[in-house]
């Protein structure tokens, strides 16, 4: 290490260390050690974490207290001089064969538990979740119960540059969701995982599950969460541009609450999750404030075509001159709405509502100097459909 680099490194440990004293709170939730979680699984992984980490930390003090005595002891200055052998077979045995007993012992935990944590029968529920640049669809298998989960509108706005939003403002900034996915307490609930585009990986630390979303596959996992709570997890898995932006909550409920949940979904109706502990009276304006046509476009369509409208051609062809954006409104409408086949614009009908996909359609079709002057109504979409 030259010495440059190594002043960078004492002052990057000098800067975090005083911004931990200077700013405790800002490092109230750093957890160094692996999470204990609310599922029989997470705690076994808990505990096989816990015991592999105690033998690395007693095989690291025996090798490098064995280093420091014979340092201490054999050094010039005492007189040691150097042995003149080449080798020892008793000694080459001993550190290969208990390194390799140690492994088979540690190995033989870690299977049972990959072994159980494949283990699907005797699921009581299943639910299907397909990934999406940016959002996670989540469809309840043998119900009516069918949505997609995207980022909390709060924080959606705080994230914008220049929103005006301070996000340290935000509860749950870019952890929370417009709508959960909700679950039965004491449940063994089966997930089939996939994707509609690229490599999603849905994770959820409480339940010790992280399992890839791979488009033209189905990934199997399970949990059995034995708290109510809310948990909340993350994509943890580079997939574009918005990755940091589709955030995973799980609500898991009684089983008298979910029942009342899965009942009122399957008549159609709309359930209000409430927070007992969230304060009423708080201001919220980032949640009031409706997205505008332009801030759906980057956080819908941006990604692709990007927000000059220039696209990435010849995957995404740019939106600026194209018979797209100044053809007739009801072909383009049908476009956004059921994507085209055979390329990878994908259909947005189930995953933003009629005023979304209204307000977006019109920002294309008078952005980047086009200015047709056509002006798409929720009322047009609904018809539409």
């Amino acid at each position: 290490m030259t010495n440059s680099s190594g002043f960078r490194l004492v002052g990057k440990i000098t800067t975090l260390l005083g911004l931990m004293i200077i700013a405790p709170s800002a490092f109230a939730d750093m957890v160094l050690n692996l999470r204990r979680g609310v599922t029989d699984i997470s705690q076994t992984v808990y505990e096989l974490h816990m015991l592999i980490l105690w033998v690395c930390v007693v095989i690291a003090i025996v090798v490098f207290g064995v280093m420091i005595v014979s340092i201490v002891l054999h050094r010039r200055s005492r007189g040691a001089e150097a042995a003149s052998f080449s080798h020892s077979t008793k000694a080459e045995l001993i550190w290969t064969i208990i390194p390799v007993i140690i492994l088979v012992w540690m190995a033989v935990p870690a299977a049972k538990t990959l072994v159980v944590m494949e283990d699907l029968r005797d699921s009581e529920m299943t639910i299907k979740i397909t990934g999406y640049q940016w959002r996670w669809h989540y469809s309840y298998l043998g119900t009516e119960v069918d949505f997609f989960s995207t980022l909390a509108r709060s924080s959606n706005i705080a994230r914008q540059l220049r929103s005006g939003v301070d996000p340290f403002s935000v509860e749950n900034y870019l952890l929370d969701v417009d709508k959960p996915l909700v679950v039965p307490v004491d449940t063994k609930i089966r997930l089939l995982i996939t994707s509609s585009d690229v490599i999603h990986s849905w994770w959820m630390p409480s339940f010790a599950v992280k399992k890839d979303a791979i488009p033209g596959f189905i990934n199997e996992v399970w949990f059995k969460a034995n708290e109510t709570g809310t948990f909340r997890g993350q994509c943890a898995e580079l997939c574009g541009r918005g990755h940091g932006f589709m955030p995973i909550v799980v609500d898991v409920l009684s089983q008298q609450d979910y029942a009342a949940w899965i009942d009122a979904k399957d008549r159609g109706e709309t359930v209000a999750m409430v927070d007992s502990t969230a304060d009423t009276t708080a201001e919220a304006p980032a949640a009031a404030r409706e997205l505008s046509g332009e801030e759906l476009y980057n956080i819908s369509c941006g990604a692709c075509h990007q927000a000059n409208g220039q696209g990435l051609p010849p995957a995404f062809p740019g939106l600026v001159d194209s018979a797209v954006v100044d053809g007739p409104v009801a072909e383009h409408i049908d476009i956004v709405m059921n994507g085209r086949v055979g390329t990878a614009m994908v259909g947005f009908s189930t995953q933003l509502s009629d005023a979304e996909l209204a307000a977006i359609i019109s920002y294309e079709r008078n952005a980047w100097g086009l200015n047709s002057g056509d002006t798409v109504q929720a009322s047009d979409i609904a018809a539409a459909r």
